[in-house]
């Protein structure tokens, strides 16, 4: 048993020295990181920003060029309706006269 005595205080004295050895990050340590992190983080909201403006944007102007569509859709339907009108009224139009035959001139 000489032996586990002499053992046990060396494995404490190295588990200790093991910990004592683990870097504990000092102030300016983490500050740093964290400025880093930080910025990293800002240049991600800016670019985010960034797109969601953009896709506001083109969200304008689809929303513009689906309006701009729907009074087109509205003008054509309008002029169908005013050709089918003038067709049907063509339709009611009696039929032409034969045409007259060519008249000859009397000789002098």
């Amino acid at each position: 048993m000489p032996r586990l005595q002499y053992r046990t205080p060396l494995a404490l004295a190295l588990i200790l020295g093991g910990l004592s050895l683990s870097a504990c990050a000092t102030r300016d340590y983490v500050d740093e990181q964290i400025a880093a992190v930080n910025m990293h983080v800002a240049a991600v909201d800016a670019k985010a920003s960034d797109a969601i403006q953009r896709a506001d944007a083109a969200a304008g102007a689809a929303q513009s060029a689906n309006s701009a569509a729907q009074a087109a859709a509205t003008a054509a339907q309008a002029a169908a309706a005013d050709a089918q009108r003038a067709n049907q009224r063509l339709d009611q139009l009696p039929p032409p006269a034969p045409p007259e035959a060519p008249r000859k001139r009397p000789r002098h």
